[in-house]
């Protein structure tokens, strides 16, 4: 193996050096869009086309669904050994790891995130899903119903059959790993539909799990820019399941889509506008670096991301000044293949644009801009935006109610704890929140009246493969991570025996 670049200009080397393939992965090959369509893959790093990608359509979305349906049908996978099944999957991991720089290289291309964070975040927590459900292959059981004396009720868990994964582009490869890891290990057959800004990283998976030893079919990854693939997977009859995670609206259209068809089951996990409530007693260095890294890793875009600091009116004065802070000395923006950047670009102009109009859009509302709030390295080309903090802000305004999945935090005062829960509360959105008290009991009181998926006391982002994620409300139902994301893969049938 060469040795790993320190420098940008090694990075960009290394990455000129790439082959990538753009077509996708259908039937354990890799294959053009029938048509013949691609689109320009731009690199949000400095704006420009990098690759080509087959733009799929319904056609190839048939032809995949129809490459998983008969691989889970002639049961090759379904009903494999479970030794096997963990030995493939485990594989499946370890080949990730080894081409972790490859892998990582793809996703800041696409993405823009810091190469630092792709290596050694992205990449290990993709392949330690993988063989984290890997692991439960030989170790998931059937139930036996307790019954009268004269009958066997026996619960069997059976897998779904085509389940088509639609995965965003902030996190591709850790939240790919989500659906894949329960899905088959689960038994079933996936079609995986990547964002169109992030599909390198999910070709390149398809190929590995094929060398891992998936039997051709089992795993398909098709690519299509906006609609034109996820809309049909969604919509076909012959596909299950949808696991998908993005946006609340575009979630709403996969429940549409879902009754439209063939009321396959549907599984979503959306957006966010998760709350630090920070009490007067607070640690407010501990709070103000927790909710620095909360809100500026990945440029923001985080669905779970703290983005409403709710702050005792006696504290936010101080908590803002050691936000900014930490910002300062501890998450530089930069090039994503500098050393020691923290903070790299936006996903796309677009986007880089809807950011900024929401701090414009803050301002306007009454909020001021405590720190950044600009657009920043443009002469690169690349689409990056200042970490910036909106102070003063009242949750009524929309930068308060609604997702800017950037780096910009909104500071709101609160009076007392009933007021926090209120507003900790008031929102569409229901993923994630924080606690900040040295009072357990305040933090027990706060913890459990909070409406969310996951409430974190006296810390924020910490995870574990072993605890469920999801969110209550319009971010959505079903849990990835943790044995319980196998279940919903699964259906249960009761085989009921009398004898005598």
């Amino acid at each position: 193996m060469l040795d790993r670049p320190t420098t940008r200009d090694g990075w960009l080397a290394r990455a000129a050096a790439l082959k990538i393939e753009g077509r996708a992965f259908i039937g354990g090959a890799y294959v053009a869009a029938a048509d013949g369509a691609t689109f320009a893959k731009v690199s949000p790093i400095d704006g420009k086309v990098f690759a080509h990608v087959a733009d799929c359509g319904a056609p190839d979305i048939d032809r995949a669904v129809h490459s998983a349906r008969k691989s889970f049908e002639s049961g090759v996978w379904r009903d494999a050994d479970p030794a096997k099944k963990k030995k493939v999957l485990l594989r499946f991991a370890e080949l990730v790891r080894e081409h972790g720089e490859e892998l990582a290289l793809l996703e800041t291309l696409d993405v823009g995130k810091p190469i630092a964070n792709a290596l050694g975040v992205d990449v290990p927590f993709c392949a330690n899903c993988i063989q984290y459900y890997a692991e439960f292959a030989d170790k998931l059981v059937d139930e036996v119903a307790p019954v009268g004396p004269n009958d066997v009720a026996m619960v069997r868990k059976e897998p779904l059959g085509v389940v088509g994964a639609i995965v965003p582009w902030n996190y591709p490869l850790i939240i790919a790993a989500w659906k894949l890891g329960p899905a088959l290990v689960a038994g079933n057959s996936v079609v995986l539909k990547p964002a169109e800004q992030s599909p390198l990283g999910a070709l390149l998976l398809g190929r590995l799990g094929k060398e891992a030893g998936l039997p051709d079919g089992v795993l398909n990854v098709v690519p299509g820019f906006g609609e034109k693939a996820g809309r049909p997977l969604a919509l076909h009859p012959d596909v299950d399941m949808i696991a998908f995670t993005g946006s609340t609206e575009v979630g709403k259209l996969m429940l549409v889509y879902a009754g439209q068809s063939n009321m396959k089951r549907v599984a979503l996990e959306c957006g966010g506008k998760s709350p630090h409530v920070v009490m007067p007693d607070a640690d407010l260095d501990a709070a103000a670096s927790a909710i620095a890294w909360g809100v500026y890793y990945n440029q923001g875009e985080t669905c779970h991301a703290g983005s409403r600091v709710l702050a005792h009116a006696s504290i936010r004065e101080a908590l803002v000044e050691k936000i900014a802070a930490v910002q300062k000395a501890e998450i530089p923006l930069g090039h994503p293949f500098d050393a020691g950047a923290q903070l790299g670009a936006l996903i796309e102009e677009r986007h880089m644009e809807r950011v900024l109009g929401y701090i414009d859009l803050g301002v306007s509302e009454g909020a001021r801009i405590a720190h950044g709030g600009k657009r920043a390295l443009a002469e690169t080309g690349g689409f990056y935006v200042e970490p910036t903090i909106l102070d003063g802000a009242s949750n009524a305004m929309r930068i308060a109610q609604e997702e800017i999945f950037g780096p910009v935090v909104v500071v709101i005062p609160f009076a007392s704890e009933a007021e926090a829960i209120r507003l900790a509360n008031d929102t569409i959105y229901g993923l994630a929140a924080a606690v900040w008290t040295r009072d357990m009991n305040a933090a027990h009181r706060l913890s459990r009246a909070i409406r969310a998926g996951t409430v974190w006391v006296n810390t924020f982002d910490r995870s574990s493969l072993a605890t469920p994620f999801g969110g209550f409300k319009q971010s959505g139902f079903g849990r990835d991570r943790s044995p319980h994301a196998i279940d919903k893969y699964m259906d249960f049938k009761t085989i009921w025996t009398a004898y005598k």
